[in-house]
């Protein structure tokens, strides 16, 4: 029987894994503590001590906790640290999911970031950040927001390894000042 999986990419070591180029860093970031949340999004901050509001495309992100709005009944919730609540339904009227394992953490940063996102998405990332960090990013699904000096990616575990080869790609064309 033939092997189907040989024509898809190999997955680098995630945890070692870099792209370094002239002017654009891009490494994966681990040890994230990820949650969907789904419902009433008042009650679940109220619930869970979450300060600030969910940041949407090109927002900025701080602390070591914070929300990325998603739609508008759910957020992805993000921290360093882990979570002190339960993944189930409240009464309170939301739901919250562990997704940590589902969702590979991408970051770049350099002065061609935005060279970088151009090539990614139709989207100014000098305008005003959009209420919804979920985006289409390469032609995939993603959640895309600032951390600090740097953009963050989150997408499906699953299209790592594409959006990876993506990247490797638009780096060495930033590199060698290519328009493709």
């Amino acid at each position: 029987m033939r092997d189907l999986a040989e024509k898809w990419s190999v997955p680098p070591d995630w945890r070692k894994a870099t792209i370094e180029v002239p002017g654009l860093k891009v490494g994966a970031v681990a040890g994230l503590h990820q949650r969907l949340v789904s419902g009433d999004l008042a009650a679940w901050a109220e619930a869970s001590g979450f300060d600030g509001p969910a940041v949407g495309a090109f927002g900025l992100a701080e602390g070591m906790r914070y929300s990325v709005r998603l739609a508008r009944d759910r957020l992805l919730a993000v921290s360093t640290t882990p979570f002190g609540m339960a993944t189930e339904w409240f009464s309170e009227g939301f739901a919250v999911t562990e997704i940590s394992a589902g969702l590979q953490v991408f970051e770049v940063e350099g002065p061609a970031l935005d060279a970088f996102i151009a090539r990614g998405t139709t989207l100014d990332p000098a305008g005003p950040p959009s209420a919804s960090a979920t985006l289409s990013f390469t032609g995939i699904g993603a959640i895309v927001y600032r951390r600090q000096r740097s953009l963050r990616i989150h997408v499906d575990r699953g299209l790592a390894a594409y959006l990876w080869t993506w990247m490797e790609t638009v780096a060495a064309n930033i590199a060698t000042g290519s328009q493709n």
